[in-house]
């Protein structure tokens, strides 16, 4: 009986000319007579877990009564190993194989797969890889003397990834070959060296990827999850102070602002804290915390200013300006595109803070005790007479006059009302501000004269509202005053492009 092995290892027939390979069995029926009791002669020199491979292989690559083709075959990826350091940065390594046969192609791509790990940072004190990789070599012989030396890490070589050790004391460094996989390229450098090459790793974490994360934060992507906001602010403010230029919604990525004029960019945070170049104060070129990410804020020695944050951002932000040109961009994933282009067509730039804020209600008298049932007759008690109706304030005229003579024209929205004496207070809170002769407060008091002032305002209603700058002779008072018959109108993006048109028409 003659042995089925000779199918696998390729049987020469004198008449056919050149030796062929056939690498896959027979039918089914055969095949368990290939592998069966009945090994051959040349099964000796195969053994077990080899013929197990083959027919692993076979079963994977080969048709009935067919051949095998193309390239040879990954096994599945190993698990990763452990990660390389202790801790701070390192890596971890899987491996595969490829199983091919003599006079096939071999597998296409890599046996090895490299992958970032991240651990707690290393503690204060802690000696770098590189160094105690440099530190094995001291005291022992080297450059074929009996002398020794002390080394430390030498970064001026040209490989970076070659252990390059400076002989402490003395005017030469050398290399010792390629340091250990994970071994930071440079200090402070985010590549980590494989095999003798830096390799930085891709958002998907691989060593030497180029996966890159697109502007809508997806790694791979092609910017198709979200939607460009790409604009060039041309109003031109007519007063000092500062000018809205748009609203930077939550969930804003890849923030660009640029602009070149003699005023700088100022950013104002969802609490209504300026982050930079607020209250009248000019920040340092740098990096700032707003938003939940870092904002960037560069400035050359000339006019021209940058902005740029990475974002997502946690929460609106507000950039401010007086001076057209500003040319800004960033990306929103599509939910909140639309509220954005409802909220900027509606408002016209007049976009509010979502500040949360607690609201105080006006304040009421307090409840006096029920008095005892008697027989007196009661007196009825004269009601106070109610607040005459307020004169006309309506006209162009009468806008021009208070915005052009007023200290302060801004739009806030009223929160609480409290009667003291003949004054009424009411505090609001300050949400653009169209004019300013000092800096505004998120949150101010305005004075208004009397109890019945003129004109009234209802509580948590908006308005735009031109204010008066009022200081005590002593000094000891400093307040916003709402003048009598002053102006006061409800707010609307009508009203607010009345009031812009106001401020082009002031004398200078």
């Amino acid at each position: 009986m003659r042995s089925r092995v000779d199918s696998w290892t390729g049987a020469r027939d004198k008449n056919r000319g050149p030796e062929t390979l056939d690498y896959c069995p027979k039918p089914h029926s055969q095949l368990g007579q290939s592998w069966g009791a009945d090994p051959g002669p040349l099964a000796p020199p195969l053994q077990r877990p080899l013929q197990n491979l083959l027919l692993l292989w076979t079963l994977l690559n080969c048709g009935l009564g067919g051949s095998a083709q193309g390239p040879g075959e990954w096994t599945p990826w190993g698990s990763w190993s452990r990660c390389s350091s202790s801790c701070g940065r390192g890596l971890s390594v899987r491996s595969r194989h490829c199983i091919w046969f003599p006079g096939e192609e071999s597998c296409w791509g890599d046996t090895h797969e490299y992958r970032l790990c991240r651990l707690p940072d290393c503690p204060l004190g802690a000696i770098p890889f590189r160094d105690l990789q440099c530190a094995l070599y001291n005291g022992h012989p080297v450059l074929g003397t009996q002398r020794t030396y002390q080394w430390v890490p030498f970064y001026g070589a040209p490989n970076q990834c070659d252990l390059n050790c400076l002989a402490e004391g003395h005017a030469f460094y050398h290399s010792f070959g390629r340091v250990l996989d994970g071994t930071p390229c440079s200090p402070g450098a985010q590549g980590l060296c494989v095999a003798g090459r830096c390799l930085s790793a891709g958002c998907d974490g691989l060593l030497g990827s180029d996966a890159h994360e697109d502007h809508c934060g997806r790694c791979g992507g092609a910017n198709e999850s979200c939607l460009l906001v790409q604009r060039v602010f041309r109003d031109s403010g007519a007063f000092a102070g500062y000018w809205n230029v748009t609203l930077i919604p939550e969930g804003a990525r890849h923030i660009r602002v640029t602009h070149r004029s003699r005023n700088h960019l100022a950013l104002l945070g969802g609490d209504g804290r300026y982050v930079l170049n607020g209250n009248w104060a000019v920040s340092p070129p740098g990096t700032y915390e707003a938003a939940g990410t870092r904002v960037v804020y560069t400035r050359a020695a000339g006019p021209e200013e940058k902005l740029h944050a990475a974002g997502p951002t946690s929460e609106d932000l507000l950039l401010q300006e007086p001076n057209p040109g500003i040319e800004f961009e960033f990306w929103l994933p599509p939910e909140r595109y639309g509220p954005f282009q409802a909220q900027a067509q509606a408002q016209a730039l007049g976009w509010s803070l979502r500040q949360q804020q607690p609201r105080q209600v006006e304040a009421q008298p307090p409840e006096l005790p029920a008095a005892p049932a008697t027989t007196v007759p009661r007196i009825p008690t004269p009601t106070p007479d109610a607040c005459e109706p307020c004169p006309d304030t309506r006209g162009r005229a009468h806008r021009l006059l208070h915005y052009c003579g007023s200290d302060f024209v801004f739009r806030a929205r009223v929160l609480s009302r409290l009667h003291q004496a003949q004054e009424t207070r009411y505090e609001v809170r300050v949400q653009l501000i169209y004019k300013n002769r000092s800096p505004l407060r998120a949150l101010e008091y305005v004075w208004a004269p009397g109890r019945c002032p003129c004109p009234r305002l209802d509580l948590h209603r908006e308005y735009l509202l031109a204010a008066q700058r009022l200081i005590s002779p002593d000094g000891t008072q400093d307040r916003l005053l709402l003048p009598h018959a002053g102006y006061a109108r409800i707010w609307s993006p009508a009203e607010d492009s009345r009031v812009r048109l106001a401020s082009r028409r002031c004398p200078v």
